[in-house]
C-alpha cells in the first residue's frame, strides 16, 4: 500500500503542479516564480483564473490542512502508516518533515498564480473582457484566492514572505526575500479582502454550480470576519459586521434543515455552502476519501489515516449529539490493531466519515471552503466577546437546534466562550478548523496536555508535551536552504 500510495500522490502533484516556475525550482525558493507568458485576450484571462483555482485540488487542501488542523489538534489520531503524519499528532515535528515543504510550496504555487492573474489581467485590451464588469470580477477572485492562501500560511507558520507580483528574475535579492512580519501579512490579506468584497458579485447567476464554486462578495466577507477574528490584534466589531454581511446576503445563505445532508454526497452546492471544491470525478477527483474510509466503503483492507479520537467521540457523547456524531464518525470492525480502541484485530474502530464515497481514489466527495454555520458560531463568538450575552446564546441555539439539542445552558460570557468553542468543535470536525480555534481562544496549550488518551499497547497515556512555540510549524528545511534569509520559528533550533 505505502508504494502504491506514495506513486498516487506523486502523479496527483505532478498533475495539478503549477509549471511557470518549473525549470528553475532547484534553484529559488518555491515561494517565487517567473512568468513570460503573453496575456492578451478574455479568454487568456479566464484560463489564467482557472489555472489560479486548481490549488484547491492539490494535497494540501484535500487532506493535509486536516492534518495540520485536526489531527494536530484533540480532534483526531494520525492512524495510517505515515511516521510523518505521526509526528503531526505527536507534536514532534520537525523541519525535515517533508509534508511541511509540500504544503509550503503549493500554497505559495496558488498565490503565484493568483499574482499572475492580477498583474496581468489589467494590460488586456481585449473588450470583451469588460463586458458585465468582468475584468473587475476576475481581479476580485484572484484577490480573493491570493489573500485565502496567505490566510493558510500566517496560520500556519506566522509571518512569511509577502510576495504580491510576478517575479521577473532569479537573482537572490529578489528571489530570497526575508519573512513579512504576522501584522503585515494579515494587512495583506484584509486588503486582498475589501478588494474582492467591492468588487465581487453576489452571485453570478441563478446555476449553484457556479456560485459555490467561484469565490463572490459572500465567500470575501466571511473569511474577513475570520480573518479579523484570528489575528493578533482582533477586531470583534469587525468580525459581527462581516458576519451580518453574510448572514444578510443577497446570495440567501441558509442553515439547511438536516445536518446529514451536507455530508451525504447527494446536496453539494447548497444555500449552506458559500464556497466548495468541485470535485467531479476523475481528472477532476477527490483521492481523500480513499485514505479515511474503512474496508466496507474503501474496498481495500490498509490501515486508514485521521482516526477519531476518545475525546471527540466523548465530546459528542457528553452532549448527546447523536446527529453530528453520527454524520461525522462512522464505527466497524477494523481488520487491523489500532493503538487507541483496540490492540485485537477486528475490534471497534471509529473513522473519518464526512466523507461517505472512496470510489477507488476517484470521489466526488468535497470539503467545504466556507459554509453558513461556521460565520454563526463566528459570529456567536463576537457577540459574546462584546458582552452581548443573550444575543450570543440565540445564535448558538440556531446551529444547536438544527441537530435537536437543547438551549445551551452557559449563564456567564466564559462559559459562553467555552460552549461556543465546543459547537464549533462538533460541528466543524474533520473540516481544518479546530487548531485556529483552539489557538485563538488561546487553549491550545491546556488543552493538548490536559488529554487522556491512552496507548492500549502500554497501559500508558500519551504526552503531548505541548508549548507556545508549538502553535507554529517549523519552517520547511529545504525551504531554507534554498532561501537563508527566512530563519526559524521559535522552538525549532536556529
Amino acid at each position: 500500500m505505502k508504494l502504491n500510495f506514495k506513486k498516487y500522490l506523486m502523479l496527483t502533484a505532478m498533475a495539478v503542479a503549477f509549471t511557470a516556475c518549473e525549470d528553475f525550482l532547484d534553484k529559488v525558493p518555491i515561494s517565487q516564480s517567473t512568468v513570460g507568458n503573453a496575456y492578451k485576450t478574455a479568454s487568456d484571462a479566464e484560463a489564467a483564473l482557472i489555472g489560479a483555482y486548481d490549488t484547491f485540488q492539490q494535497e494540501y487542501y484535500i487532506w493535509d490542512n486536516i492534518i495540520f488542523s485536526d489531527v494536530i489538534s484533540d480532534n483526531h489520531y494520525a492512524g495510517g502508516d505515515n511516521p510523518e503524519v505521526f509526528a503531526a499528532e505527536d507534536l514532534t515535528l520537525t523541519p525535515t518533515n517533508g509534508r511541511l515543504f509540500t504544503n509550503w510550496s503549493q500554497l505559495y504555487n496558488g498565490i503565484a498564480k493568483a499574482n499572475v492573474v492580477l498583474a496581468k489581467v489589467p494590460a488586456i485590451t481585449d473588450p470583451k473582457l469588460d463586458i458585465g464588469g468582468r475584468r473587475e470580477q476576475i481581479l476580485g477572485e484572484a484577490s480573493f484566492l491570493r489573500a485565502y492562501h496567505y490566510y493558510q500560511l500566517v496560520t500556519l507558520w506566522g509571518g512569511v514572505p509577502l510576495i504580491t507580483s510576478p517575479v521577473s528574475s532569479t537573482e537572490p535579492a529578489e528571489v530570497q526575500l526575508p519573512r513579512s512580519s504576522v501584522e503585515q501579512v494579515y494587512a495583506q490579506i484584509i486588503a486582498d479582502l475589501e478588494y474582492a468584497a467591492a468588487h465581487l458579485p453576489d452571485t453570478y447567476g441563478a446555476d449553484a454550480s457556479v456560485n459555490k464554486a467561484r469565490a463572490t462578495k459572500g465567500a470575501a466577507n466571511a473569511m474577513l470576519a475570520k480573518v479579523h477574528a484570528q489575528k493578533p490584534d482582533r477586531d470583534y466589531n469587525e468580525v459581527l459586521e462581516y458576519c451580518n454581511a453574510v448572514i444578510t446576503s443577497p446570495a440567501g445563505y441558509t442553515l439547511l434543515t438536516d445536518f446529514t445532508h451536507l455530508f451525504d454526497g447527494n446536496h453539494y452546492n447548497n444555500a449552506e455552502s458559500i464556497l466548495e471544491i468541485q470535485f467531479t470525478g476523475a481528472p477532476e477527483a477527490n483521492f481523500g476519501p480513499q485514505l479515511l474510509l474503512p474496508p466496507s466503503i474503501s474496498g481495500d483492507s490498509w490501515r486508514k489515516f485521521i482516526t477519531p479520537s476518545h475525546n471527540l467521540v466523548d465530546a459528542y457523547d457528553t452532549e448527546g449529539d447523536d446527529v453530528r456524531k453520527d454524520a461525522t464518525i462512522l464505527f466497524e470492525q477494523a481488520p487491523w490493531s489500532d493503538e487507541f480502541w483496540s490492540v485485537a484485530v477486528n475490534g471497534n474502530v471509529p473513522f473519518a466519515y464526512k466523507w461517505k464515497s472512496a470510489n477507488g481514489w476517484a470521489s466526488t466527495n468535497r470539503q467545504y471552503i466556507l459554509r453558513l454555520a461556521d460565520i454563526i458560531l463566528l459570529k456567536a463568538e463576537a457577540l459574546n466577546e462584546l458582552d452581548r450575552l443573550e444575543e450570543a446564546r440565540t445564535e448558538i441555539d440556531f446551529v444547536r437546534d438544527r441537530v435537536g439539542l437543547t438551549p445551551t445552558p452557559a449563564t456567564n460570557k466564559t462559559q459562553m466562550q467555552l460552549a461556543i468553542e465546543n459547537e464549533r468543535r462538533l460541528e466543524l470536525a474533520q473540516e481544518g478548523q479546530r487548531w485556529n480555534d483552539l489557538k485563538r481562544y488561546n487553549r491550545a496549550v491546556a488543552v493538548m496536555n490536559s488529554l487522556n488518551e491512552i496507548d492500549l499497547r502500554t497501559g500508558s497515556a500519551k504526552v503531548y508535551n505541548m508549548n507556545a512555540d508549538k502553535q507554529l510549524l517549523p519552517i520547511p528545511q529545504s525551504e531554507r536552504n534554498r532561501n537563508p534569509n527566512l530563519g526559524q520559528n521559535d522552538g525549532y533550533g536556529n
